[in-house]
């Protein structure tokens, strides 16, 4: 019986193939997949978040397959395999829990993501790879989630406020360098203050071990669940474009939630 990994490996060589497979399917490079591959992982989280289980399979076997897409794709240009992904993975994943895999222990799980950070740096210089603790952390990352992880990487060196409460002190001097720049109206400057000030937003979020990118996500979502709310009630009030009701309709859907 085929296993429905090599029926998979096989359906993407066929839309691949040279003769009959899909024209779109053979157009494509791994610049081109890429945004797919990303698309499918904020999918995959989009899931998750809504808690349909029924959706997550879906999501996860669309993700499975861009890595179908790429491996096929580094296969044709004899560069790997499939094959050599999954191997590659798990050789990693066993050289990196040595407390499963071997005789090491490890106390704790925060323990256990300074041992995991402290195994990646140790392979990054193996492979001469410049060592700084802020190596490895990809630049194609959401910005909100890149800030956390660089300032998080910082902080493993003692780059760090004490607590929270050094970040809000911070975020009040960067609200106050905004005003000082909306002022100016120099619009490069003040873009560079509102960055400084969404970064330390980032770090907060950090000290107070909250996630920034599913805190703001799950904020977005509560928005738009609320203005649709207040959208319907305006239309069916006939209220238009009056802010103070719109402010009272707002009020009122928050209340009744």
């Amino acid at each position: 019986m085929t296993r429905p990994i090599d029926r998979l490996l096989d359906i993407m060589a066929r839309l691949r193939d040279r003769d009959r497979g899909c024209p779109w399917d053979r157009e494509q490079d791994f610049a081109t997949i890429a945004p797919y591959t990303i698309e499918e992982a904020y999918e995959v989280a989009d899931a998750i978040e809504r808690r349909d289980m029924a959706a997550l399979k879906d999501e996860l076997g669309d993700l499975l397959f861009q890595v179908v897409f790429h491996a096929r794709m580094a296969e044709e240009a004899g560069l790997f395999a499939f094959d050599d992904v999954a191997e590659a993975v798990s050789e990693k994943m066993v050289r990196r829990h040595p407390h499963v895999f071997g005789d090491v222990e490890i106390a704790d799980a925060a323990a256990q993501t300074e041992a995991w950070e402290a195994h990646k740096a140790k392979e990054r210089a193996v492979a001469g790879a410049a060592v700084s603790v802020l190596d490895g952390v990809a630049h194609a990352l959401p910005a909100l989630l890149r800030a956390a992880k660089i300032s998080r990487r910082a902080a493993r060196i003692g780059f760090d406020w004490p607590d929270a409460q050094g970040v809000f002190a911070k975020i009040r001097e960067e609200i106050a360098e905004i005003e000082v720049e909306i002022a100016t109206s120099d619009a490069e400057r003040l873009e560079d203050e509102v960055g400084d000030l969404l970064f330390a937003a980032a770090n907060l979020a950090r000290k107070l071990e909250v996630e920034p990118e599913t805190a703001l996500r799950r904020a977005t979502a509560k928005f738009e669940r609320r203005f649709r709310r207040v959208e319907k009630l305006a239309a069916e009030r006939d209220i238009g474009r009056d802010i103070d009701a719109l402010e009272a309709l707002w009020q009122q859907v928050k209340k009744d939630e």
